[in-house]
């Protein structure tokens, strides 16, 4: 049976969370989303978000049918997994930072969380803290600068003197952590940077988590022959999404790239 798959983020930061999934299960259809009209999330209002986010994936599912939906971004998971969860029909997969790992991989050290303000400073991050690592000392860095520098580093400009400068000021304030946790989906774009900089810290995301996950909501049956489709939609029609397209044509051809056009929807 043929599945597709649509993942869902404001930037280019779930496709960290593509890229995982497409390795784990080649075979799915992928779509992926992004409201750049909106971009970024983490410095607007929560209920301007929930509306907005149910609105954009509503619309996108009415159009594309897909069979399973993913919130891949931090910040829309914790605020509208609930009510989209409540509105579609299908499973929706959201993500949270990768605490509970990172904690059972340093009982009773220092561990980082690096993600958003809005993700930092959430009563959510709080009890993840609280269940999972209450025995681990959790240094937290909200960073918003993060996040455009990741874009930036998509299109290809060179960051790497601003990331250390940046991501160094934090990792030296600090006792000396031996994981840290990207809870954006954004940040593990820079892994590459980030492990070269900082080798002994372990960086740790929840992509692989979440495309297992996936792998359990959708049995697929692997043909070594067949690549399932690409597609990308975006929401700014004046703004095409030039990194997430050359980024998605390194694993296939693009069937379907075309702006998505966002309804407004009445809920409770």
């Amino acid at each position: 049976m043929k599945h597709t798959v649509l993942i869902f983020d404001s930037g280019v930061g779930g496709l960290s969370i593509l890229q995982e999934v497409r390795q784990l299960l080649p075979n799915l259809a992928l779509s992926y989303l992004m409201d750049n009209a909106a971009f970024p999330y983490g410095v607007q209002p929560d209920d301007v978000l929930l509306r907005r986010i149910v609105n954009v994936c509503r619309s996108a599912v009415e159009v594309l049918q897909p069979d399973l939906l993913i919130i891949a971004c931090n910040t829309a998971s914790t605020i509208a997994l609930p009510a989209l969860r409540q509105q579609l029909s299908i499973p929706v997969v959201g993500v949270v930072p990768a605490i509970k790992v990172a904690a059972n991989s340093a009982p009773g050290g220092h561990i980082g969380l690096l993600a958003t303000p809005a993700t930092i400073n959430r009563t959510y991050t709080d009890d993840l803290i609280a269940e999972f690592a209450s025995g681990c000392s959790v240094h937290r860095f909200g960073s918003s600068e993060l996040v455009l520098l990741a874009e930036e580093f998509m299109l290809g400009y060179d960051i790497n003197s601003a990331l250390i400068e940046h991501v160094g000021k934090w990792i030296d304030s600090t006792p000396t952590m031996t994981h840290v946790v990207l809870g954006c989906t954004h940040f593990p774009l820079l892994n590459p940077l980030l492990q070269k900089q900082w080798p002994k810290i372990q960086w740790i995301d929840s992509g692989n988590a979440i495309a297992r996950r996936v792998q359990q909501l959708l049995p697929v049956i692997l043909d070594d022959n067949k690549s399932g489709e690409l597609q990308l939609l975006w929401t700014d029609a004046k703004q095409m999404p030039t990194a997430a397209e050359t980024f998605l044509s390194q694993m296939g051809p693009i069937s379907h790239a075309a702006p998505l056009s966002v309804k407004e929807f009445s809920y409770t």
